[in-house]
């Protein structure tokens, strides 16, 4: 028999299931509106993950939007108290272009905000519950784990102008260290610190592996040593838990300088070729929309997961059932009622629908069916 749980969403399901694993650490539900000033986002627009947005008047005159992220509402409508985190966790809508589609769409998101006076506890406890999240959708995932602060040092010390420094970040999200080296070298930068920089963006792997990397290529460096080490304390407060056993630290994981800080970290499904989870510390943005603490977050982008459903899932319905108006509506009745009794998912037709998956074709005979096709 068909359980409710089988008629859920892949979406639908991970939803549940992400919602219940927030809540065992004592974050509460955020719940805001449909709609928001349409300022908000255009002042923050480089924040969002994408800057499409639908807009529309109000009665009043006022320009608004269909909210296309919760972080910056989360932010605008919560205040700074000493000593104390906000812990929230969002199921929300938001109206964006898809990753999947290209197209504007209502998509299913799900996420969590620790805001306020975060430490290191607050960082290691979200970097886990990102990782629980891809294990909670499947064992086959990654969570790539970097820090601004090393990657900015790095940058720092071969003083470059802003338009050279703009280029060299685009090629270290990209890992092209080729083009790195060739806009280094073009500039005049320092071949040694451009080797250094080329170093490690290439390094990547288990925190075992790399981290002595790190600290060898940041030993005469003591802002980035610093970071290295920060890096090292929140990952290493995983221990040898399940979400640890997912991290792995990779610096392509990038994100807008102007607005996040510290930790960032984007995570990956097997099946899907694009990041179905990304987060970081965004004190920058807080500073921005006048916030005198810290944060940390992340999102899960749950329209991706569609794909995974269309994978999983070969066939709409079990049976298809044919039928024409003279036959027998009590047998047709009866029969439906038996094979759903089964467990099995039925359609009765009068013709097969243009591309739908089934298990089986039967055709009504009499009181009974004959089989019309059966596929494996």
């Amino acid at each position: 028999m068909e359980t409710f749980d089988s008629v859920l969403k892949y979406e639908e399901k991970a939803v549940f299931g992400l919602r219940a694993l927030y809540r065992k650490f004592g974050y509460t539900q955020y719940k805001m509106s449909k709609f928001e000033e349409y300022e908000l986002y255009v002042r923050n627009k480089d924040f969002l993950v994408s800057d499409n947005v639908i807009t529309f008047t109000d009665t009043n005159g006022r320009l608004m939007a269909l909210k296309p992220d919760v972080t910056l509402s989360i932010i605008k409508n919560g205040s700074d108290e000493p000593g104390v985190v906000q812990k929230v966790y969002y199921n929300e809508n938001v109206y964006r272009v898809s990753k999947g589609s290209h197209q504007f769409k209502e998509i299913m998101q799900v996420g969590l905000e620790c805001v306020g006076a975060i430490d290191g506890y607050c960082i290691s406890e979200v970097l886990g519950l990102a990782a629980e999240s891809l294990l909670s959708i499947t064992a086959d995932c990654v969570l790539d784990v970097s820090h601004l602060g090393i990657i900015s040092a790095c940058i720092d010390r071969l003083q470059p102008d802003e338009e050279t420094r703009a280029a060299i970040l685009k090629c270290v999200g990209e890992k092209n260290t080729h083009e790195i080296t060739a806009i280094c070298r073009n500039a005049g930068l320092d071949e040694t610190l451009t080797a250094t920089l080329v170093k490690l963006i290439s390094t990547h792997g288990t925190a075992e592996t790399v981290l002595p990397v790190l600290r060898a290529l940041c030993a005469d460096d003591a802002a980035a040593l610093a970071c290295v080490e920060e890096l090292a304390s929140v990952v290493g407060a995983l221990g040898n838990t399940r979400a640890a056993s997912v991290i792995h630290i990779d610096f392509s994981v990038t994100s807008d300088m102007n607005y996040y800080n510290g930790i960032v970290f984007r995570g990956f499904v097997m099946g899907i070729p694009t990041g179905i989870l990304s987060g970081g510390q965004y004190d920058k943005l807080m500073a921005k929309m006048g916030r005198k603490s810290g944060a940390i977050g992340f999102a899960v982008y749950l329209d991706l997961l569609e794909r995974l459903e269309e994978d999983e899932q070969k066939y709409d319905v079990d049976t298809v059932i044919l039928y024409t108006e003279n036959d027998d509506m009590d047998a047709l009745r009866g029969t439906v009622r038996m094979l759903t009794d089964a467990g099995q998912t039925v359609m009765a037709q009068k013709a097969v629908p243009e591309k739908l998956r089934y298990k089986q074709l039967l055709r009504l005979c009499g009181k009974g069916v004959e089989i019309v096709e059966a596929n494996a």
